[in-house]
């Protein structure tokens, strides 16, 4: 049977590169590797190794239960990280957040917990659909994104909604721009969102409602892009000032018009557990209290 032990055997061949490396890093004889990585193979159905002269090689098949071999230890650290009640540990929230969002909102996510002794966090950046899947994994505590995933019967996420900020024209402390919205949008070069995001569908919405035609100078699905490109001063970007919140108060850029109706949404998404990390518990509860506050 398949077991954490063949797995972990399988792990030190595949490291050394040979039997007789792997029975001496774990302290154990050649025979006994040997035995146990046979049995695995038989349980799995695939030979996990080739012979290359005195080496052992990952076949195919060897390099996907690789894969898997780790993310079960992986599982397997965070399980005990859980349980283990022990004073004076040091805990671990794992987050992951969308390439795409706003860094100063990670950051004020994270704030609670930055600078305590007893806290790690791991920030992992990645689209949607892999850190979702990265969530159902267990090897991610929460995802923080500005999409909404889809939810029905069979969903297992639990959206849990942290923030809404409002959307602007936001360009250099120099800029010229004068006049109303519409003639803003019409006349000056305009650095938007890529259209597949849910902010350029807001403001093509609004375009429409005013039945203005734009100066598009720049797009970019990244928030941190928009913002060089803002500072750059390739136009005036329709962004949310939490993006650029530190040039707004330097006076390195001004908000110059606030864009009605339109407004970027974050959301943090976590699946139930019987054993949720009491992290998450924290900030989750501080972000709440920042919305309704």
């Amino acid at each position: 049977m398949l077991n954490l032990h063949h797995l972990r055997l399988f792990r030190a061949v595949a490291r050394e590169g040979t039997l007789t490396g792997a029975a001496n890093a774990l302290n154990i004889s050649q025979s006994a590797v040997s035995t146990q990585i046979k049995a695995l193979e038989a349980s799995l159905g695939h030979d996990l190794f080739e012979r290359r002269g005195r080496n052992l090689v990952l076949t195919e098949a060897g390099r996907i239960a690789l894969d898997h071999a780790d993310e079960i230890f992986r599982a397997a650290d965070h399980l005990s990280a859980t349980l283990k009640s022990a004073g004076g540990q040091r805990r671990v929230l794992r987050i992951g957040a969308l390439a795409t969002l706003s860094r100063n909102f990670q950051m004020q996510f994270m704030a609670p917990l930055i600078g305590r002794e007893d806290v790690e966090v791991v920030l992992r950046s990645g689209t949607q659909g892999s850190l979702l899947r990265a969530l159902e994994a267990l090897s991610l505590d929460v995802v923080l994104t500005n999409l909404q995933p889809a939810r029905d019967a069979a969903s297992p996420y639990l959206v849990t909604r942290l923030a809404e900020q409002g959307v602007s024209l936001v360009g250099p402390a120099d800029t010229q721009a004068r006049g109303n919205l519409a003639e803003l949008i019409a006349h000056e070069p305009l650095i938007l969102p890529t259209p597949e995001t849910a902010l350029r569908a807001g403001f093509d919405a609004l375009l429409d409602r005013m039945q203005v035609v734009p100066r598009i100078a720049a797009e970019a699905d990244d928030m941190a892009m928009l913002r060089l490109l803002a500072r750059s001063g390739a136009g005036l970007a329709v962004i949310p000032p939490i993006v650029v919140q530190d040039e707004l108060a330097s006076g390195a850029l001004v908000e110059i018009s606030r864009l009605p109706d339109i407004t970027e949404i974050f959301y943090a998404v976590t699946i139930r557990r019987r054993f949720p990390n009491p992290l998450l518990g924290e900030v989750l509860e501080r972000a709440e209290e920042d919305l309704a506050g």
